[in-house]
């Protein structure tokens, strides 16, 4: 561990998945539950939008990819999904040097579709929420 994973939840680890859209925003973190990819980070400057606060886009974005990854999750791992739908509902604010969490919880899977909803939580207090829906496709590669 460096130093600054020494504040990071038990329990987490380096996020196993990096894409160019949220390396800007490492280093991210995930749990791994039987029923969800729950996704943690540490909030700092970079996160925030011109006012100082928390930006609604970084939590939609890690909303939809904690959803997305619990549906895959709980369906073993074999299939491959894309968002057709998201909602976010803003509930409160965070702010930097708070952990926010997405904790997922996936609400049915399917041959063809997986619907999931998710709390959003900093330092356990839930400033977001969102729902979405996924198409499952077959994996690549």
């Amino acid at each position: 561990m460096t130093a600054i994973d020494t504040d990071i939840p038990a329990g987490f680890e380096r996020h196993f998945r990096r894409s160019p859209l949220t390396e800007p925003w490492e280093p991210l973190y995930s749990k791994r539950t039987d029923k969800a990819v729950i996704i943690g980070l540490r909030l700092a400057r970079a996160h925030t939008n011109g006012r100082g606060l928390i930006h609604g886009g970084l939590i939609a974005a890690l909303a939809d990819n904690a959803m997305g990854y619990s549906c895959a999750h709980v369906m073993g791992g074999v299939s491959s999904l894309v968002t057709i739908g998201l909602a976010v509902d803003f509930i409160g604010t965070a702010q930097v040097g708070q952990w926010l969490a997405v904790e997922p919880e996936v609400i049915k899977t399917g041959s063809t579709i997986c619907f999931a909803q998710s709390l959003i939580k900093a330092d356990d207090m839930v400033v977001a929420r969102a729902n979405a829906t996924f198409r499952v496709v077959p994996k690549q590669g």
